[in-house]
């Protein structure tokens, strides 16, 4: 899709986070949106090149607070960087975007998490092309409504948010399917997520968001006092870090959309695009291997936990800095596989089909901290 077919847009991405779910292969100082997870590209770099189709020169914002404003300028040098003077969540991150970039009131922004994945690209852009031109200016009778794009679940997840439409009111937008969206549920417990997945229409809250810059202006000032911090500080550092620290961490969910939805302001668009989080070593196994990581698993383990090792099991763990991978017979010590975990481990159960995957992985991230 030529860019010169569609109507000016812009992007902004939200980089940072602490990572904390795949340790120790992402780090606080290194989370993952700079990791080269998938490929031989960093999650951001993929972000920056998945978008650029679509949008003319400069208009690729990133968001990252200070810490990571060094790795977004060495990875993207093209990006046009929004520096936070600490991260403060996605609503702060939202808020300062909204406030610094000077782009027409009416003209579409698009705000994407850097540390996502997906697999059906061009149908992505599809997607954000149809919500910016079709849903964004005006859509199910509101005007410049607030847009977000849920993903078709295909099991009942206790790890993502999910959204409720309005499948009496459902329309299709520029070959988007969109409704009206009724409600946000937050992370629910397995109970309701089996309820919820049978319910039509329901989608996983992806993070990614569509709307015209009055639009996120106006509902920042409805609900939240963050406009009111942030522009009066903009122009200055030392401002803006004390209003920083005045800013209590809320998700754009929490501080803008759950109330919005309430108000009837929030549409929905639903996509199917090969979308992963990447929010675990569970989902890094499948994003790794193709989709179909044989039923393997992970998780963290915290330094002094006992755990018991299988023999198809994989253990990444990080001795001395570096990372490596070890099979149990590496690392058990007694003859049922029980170890006790010398540091923050990763436990790959059955992940023993995959080892060349995970192997590979651990060697481009190897090689991005060598060049870092």
């Amino acid at each position: 899709m030529a860019a010169a077919t569609l109507p000016p847009m812009y992007v902004v991405i939200l980089a940072g986070g602490g990572g904390t779910r795949l340790w120790p292969l992402s780090r606080p100082e290194r989370p993952k949106p700079f990791l080269p997870l998938v490929g031989e590209e960093t999650l951001l770099q993929r972000t920056v090149a998945r978008v650029r189709p679509l949008l003319g020169d400069g208009d690729i914002y990133c968001v990252a607070d200070r810490r990571y404003g060094q790795l977004v300028r060495d990875q993207s040098p093209d990006v046009r960087l929004i520096v936070e003077p600490t991260g403060r969540n996605t609503a702060a991150a939202i808020a300062l975007a909204a406030a610094l970039i000077e782009r027409p009131d009416e003209e579409p922004m698009i705000v994407l998490p850097a540390d996502h994945w997906i697999e059906k690209e061009d149908v992505f852009r599809g997607v954000l092309a149809a919500a910016a031109g079709s849903l964004a200016p005006g859509s199910f009778g509101v005007d410049a409504p607030l847009v977000t794009l849920g993903i078709q679940p295909n099991h009942p997840s206790t790890d993502y948010g999910y959204l409720r439409p309005d499948t009496m009111r459902g329309e299709t937008r520029g070959g988007l399917h969109a409704y009206p969206l009724l409600a946000f549920e937050e992370k629910p417990a397995d109970a309701r997520a089996r309820e919820l997945i049978n319910m039509p229409g329901v989608a996983w809250n992806a993070g990614m968001f569509v709307w015209q810059r009055r639009a996120i202006r106006a509902a920042l000032e409805k609900y939240t006092p963050l406009p009111m911090l942030i522009e009066s500080a903009i122009g200055s550092d030392l401002a803006l870090a004390n209003a920083y620290d005045r800013i209590s961490p809320i998700s754009i969910d929490r501080a803008v959309m759950e109330s919005a939805a309430g108000d009837h302001q929030v549409v929905m668009g639903a996509m199917d695009v090969g979308w992963s989080d990447l929010g675990g070593w569970s989902a890094l196994l499948a994003a790794i291997a193709g989709g179909d990581a044989g039923g393997a698993h992970g998780r963290v383990v915290q330094s002094g936990e006992t755990i018991q090792i299988g023999p198809d099991d994989l253990v990444v763990r990080a001795p001395g800095g570096h990372l490596v991978v070890d099979a149990a017979s590496d690392v058990a010590s007694s003859p049922d596989g029980t170890v006790v975990a010398d540091g923050v481990w990763a436990h790959l159960t059955g992940a023993r089909s995959v080892a060349d995957e995970v192997r590979a992985l651990i060697a481009r991230v190897d090689r991005e901290e060598v060049r870092a």
